[in-house]
Order: C-alpha cells, then structure tokens, then sequence
C-alpha cells in the first residue's frame, strides 16, 4: 500500500496547499481516524521546521519531538484533536485543535499546559480482578473507578514516570447543560452547550442539541461528534484556544 497520496484528494481539515506538489505523505493507522495530520506534514507544512521529508527524518530520529509526552519516531503518525506537541530543544509546546473552518491548527500553549491532556472516553471494560479500565479515544487505556462513562472527557497527566503518567486531574461528563466541541461535520470546531441529548432506539446514532450563547444560535450534530470541554463554561486552560 502507498505511503502517500495524491495533494488534490487530502483531507480539507489538513489545510495544505494542493497544487505546490502532486503526492503528500499519508496518515499511518493509528488511534485516530485517517483524517488524522501526519507530524511530517505538520513540521513542513503547519510550522516550517522542516524542508522535506529527509529533514523531518532527521529532527525525529534525535527524538526533539513529543507527542503526549512520548517521542514519536515515524513521520507518518497522526496528529488528532487535542495531542500534545512539544519540541523542549526550543522550547515550543502546542495543542491541536480544530478552528471554525474545520481544520487542524496548533495552538501554542504554556509548558505546565503541555503537562495534561484532555481525552474522550471511547468505551469502558472490566478487566481482571474486577477493574475498570477506560478506554480513550487516542489509543491510551488506564485503570479507574466506576464512575466515568463513555463519551464523558477526562484529563490525564502526561508525565514521563509511571506514577505520574495518565492519572486522571479532572473529569467533564457527557450531560445536558455541560459544553462540548463538536469535532466532525459540518459544525467542526464549534464550542457550544449541550441543551438536549435525544436518544434513539436504533443503530442511528443518538442526537445531540446544542446553543452557542454568545451567538444566539442551536444547532444539531451527532453524539459521536461531540468532545465535552467544561462544565458550565469551557475549561480555562482551554479558553484561550477555543
């Protein structure tokens, strides 16, 4: 299978030009979905800290990038909503987020911000011994009590050790009257409240109704679209962002 694709077909959220070139690099499988940025696309195109692909293979193999506190060693690994980037060498650290228009931008963001994630619980499972491990939307799986539920957002610490490494600061249930980002459609990088949650009995999935105050607006997506991001008002540490 390609390890590229053509630049006219890329996804729109990538926001790259589409005629400086025929192919750009593709998106490995990964936790998220193929619409995913890969970092070598990122460092060329988004920020500038690298020429080509050559150069890009060269920054990761020295280890200068993290992503959620990890080193990322394949150009190709995508960037989702709300990953952590940071380059300590120069001391940058950036969260990805979706704009209005839809696209993936890097939001530069204080060190003790980098320190954290805010994550979106896929589904929960009960392991060995009667644990609960909650399974995140970015691929990581942790140990918690029962009460977390799927589609409610936890933020986890991103540190390097064991003991300090996803351990859960903070906790946005997926609930009426909470805010949440809307992160697929056509309201993608929408910040709104959840007015109403309309459960269907079905294979489709549930709806969701949310008002952007500030706009004077409601508007309607699906459940699956929907990343909680605060309780009565959007978190702090991301309000500047948003």
């Amino acid at each position: 299978m390609s390890k590229y694709l053509k630049r006219l077909v890329a996804p729109g959220s990538w926001h790259i030009p589409k005629k400086v070139q025929k192919f750009v690099m593709k998106t490995a499988p990964g936790p998220h979905n193929a619409g995913a940025l890969p970092v070598g696309v990122w460092l060329r195109e988004h920020i500038g800290l690298a020429q080509n692909a050559s150069e890009v293979k060269k920054i990761l193999h020295q280890r200068d990038i993290l992503i959620n506190g990890r080193a990322c060693k394949d150009p190709r690994m995508g960037l989702g909503v709300f990953d952590i980037v940071s380059i300590p060498k120069i001391g940058k650290h950036y969260r990805i987020q979706l704009d209005v228009k839809g696209n993936l931008v890097a939001v530069e963001i204080p060190a003790e911000s980098a320190k954290t994630r805010l994550c979106k619980i896929r589904n929960k499972t009960t392991i060995k011994g009667g644990k609960v491990q909650l399974n995140l939307a970015f691929g990581a799986n942790i140990l918690a009590d029962n009460t977390y539920r799927a589609k409610d957002s936890v933020v986890v610490t991103l540190g390097t050790d064991g003991e300090d490494r996803f351990r859960i600061v903070d906790h946005f249930p997926f609930a009426e009257g909470n805010v949440a980002m809307v992160v697929g459609g056509k309201h993608s990088g929408k910040v709104a409240r959840i007015v109403e949650i309309i459960r269907t009995a079905s294979s489709v999935p549930n709806r969701v109704i949310l008002a952007d105050d500030s706009a004077g607006e409601r508007f309607e997506t699906i459940e699956d679209y929907v990343f909680m991001v605060g309780r009565s008002a959007i978190a702090p540490e991301l309000e500047a962002s948003a």
